[in-house]
Parts: structure tokens; sequence; C-alpha cells
């Protein structure tokens, strides 16, 4: 890449602080190195793309990181912030109807694109380490996204009435685990091919708050297959009539609660205790409206 490539420049533009409020230059490289390997991966990118970007000397990047693989790791390690016991919280409730469980274990994946770009690139690098992985990947995938796993198979063992200890699941429920989590990672992973597939299909909160009603729709549709082909009937929280009306009639489209924002979710505090469609004001998904 020319030192002057319009990818670099971009990113110089974005890091560089204001004069009257100068970032140091670890910062600004962790910034960099952020925008660039969640874009080009490991090993496309530079250290000179890296000292460019964040507009100091190549020396930089081993006074404070000893190589480039000291900042990736930095990066892949200090950008992301919260915790997987604070994502598990969100759809591990049992009394949790089942459509309310899927609705917190999309936020995961969702509330990020409402945060800014910065949370989505740290969510980018980490599902990008997946696909070309660094050898940060286990460390990643035992401490951050198997207990998430675990939460889900856990939540669809209950749902479908099925054995909830650990090691229990069967090929299929974690075959049945991994597509709902598809769903969700597809968002980060082919964030930019969706842009450019459509356009704006990814932006602002409206946007997002419709593919949080479409994610759980979908998601209820896959694990109600699932109970059909094992001859189960889904068992719903109890004091959720209307969700479990939506499992024993399969009518997603007609009955599936409605939801707030992921942003308005998290400034009221995420209140999951809605018990039936339309209490918030807003035109049930299925009833008109078009994606």
């Amino acid at each position: 890449m020319e030192p002057h490539h319009p990818a670099v420049v971009a990113v110089a533009s974005a890091t560089a602080a204001p004069a009257s409020a100068p970032e140091e230059p670890r910062q600004r490289l962790l910034l960099a190195g952020l925008r660039l390997f969640a874009q080009q991966g490991y090993s496309k990118t530079s250290t000179r793309e890296l000292a460019e970007a964040a507009q100091v000397n190549i020396a930089a990047i081993s006074y404070y990181f000893g190589d480039k693989a000291g900042l990736y790791r930095a990066v892949f390690l200090e950008s992301m912030g919260g915790s997987p016991e604070a994502d598990l919280a969100r759809y591990s409730d049992p009394r949790l109807s089942l459509a309310q469980a899927l609705r917190g274990f999309y936020d995961v994946f969702l509330e990020p694109l409402t945060q800014g770009d910065k949370l989505r690139l740290c969510m980018k690098m980490h599902f990008r380490e997946m696909l070309e992985p660094t050898g940060l990947w286990p460390m990643d995938a035992a401490h951050g996204i198997k207990p998430l796993h675990d939460g889900l198979l856990a939540l669809l063992c209950r749902h479908l009435g099925l054995p909830t200890d650990a090691g229990a699941a069967d090929a299929d429920l974690q075959r049945l685990a991994i597509g709902l989590a598809g769903l969700g990672v597809h968002l980060h992973v082919g964030y930019d091919m969706t842009e450019a597939l459509a356009p704006g299909l990814m932006q602002g909160p409206e946007q997002i708050e419709v593919w949080s009603d479409r994610l759980v729709l979908y998601g209820l549709a896959m694990v109600r297959a699932e109970a059909a082909r094992r001859g189960l009937a889904l068992r719903e929280a109890g004091q959720d009539a209307a969700a479990a009306e939506i499992a024993e009639s399969g009518d997603v489209g007609q009955h599936a609660e409605p939801a707030a924002t992921p942003a308005q979710r998290r400034t009221s505090g995420r209140t999951r205790g809605r018990t039936s469609a339309g209490t918030d004001g807003r035109t049930p998904p299925g009833s008109g409206e078009s994606a």
C-alpha cells in the first residue's frame, strides 16, 4: 500500500486529536491499529501504515508495544471493555420467555452497532480473528465466546425440555446454537458487504431496531423447527402467555413482541418485563411495516 493510500489517510484523519487536546502516541497507535486491523487484518497491515495512520514514527511501535504483534495484542485485549458475564446476564434468566431471551442474546450483537464506529470495529476485529487467527483466538474462545455459547445452549435446553447438564447438548443442538449466533455474527463480519448490497440497511437506530425484531422472529422460527423435528413442544416462561401463544400457534409475524431499540433498552435499564405485544405503542412486526 502506498504511503498516502486513501484508507491510511482516512484512518489518520479519524485518529488525529484536536490541537487543543493532543492524544498520547500510545493511544493514537491503539486507535489506528483498531481501524486498520479490523479493516485489513493483521497480515495485510504494515508497521509503516500503522505509524502513518497514528502520525508517529515507526520506532514508537517498538517503544510502546515491542512490535506489530504486541500492538495487535494490546488492541485486541484493551479495546472491547465489558465482560462475558454482563452479556450472559442479558439472556440467561430462566424467567425470560424464549422471545425475550433471544432479544437479549441478539442485543449482544446489535448494541455495538448503535454505539459508534469504535465498538463496531472492535467486534469486527474479534470476529476477523476467527477467520484469520493469530494465536489470540483460543484465549478469546475460552474466556469470551464459550461462556456465551454455553449459556445459549442452556436456554435452548430449557425451552426444548432437554437436560441442562453441562455437556448434555447433542450435535443438533450445537448446530442450532451456532446457527442462531451466526445471524448476529454476520452483521459484523459482513457489515461492509451488507452496505454494498443494500445501502442504508445497517444505518441508524431505526434500522437496528428492525434488525432486533427480525432476528428474534428468525430465531424463534429456527428453534420451533428444531422442536418440530424432535417432536417436542416448546416450554415458555409461565408469566409470558403471549410468547407461549406464539410458540404454540406458529404465527410469529402477527404476535412477536415489539421492542425498543438497543439504545433505548440500554438507557431505560434494559427492561424486559413486557408481557404483551403493543404495550409500548409501536406497531408489532408483521402488521404492515416494511424492513
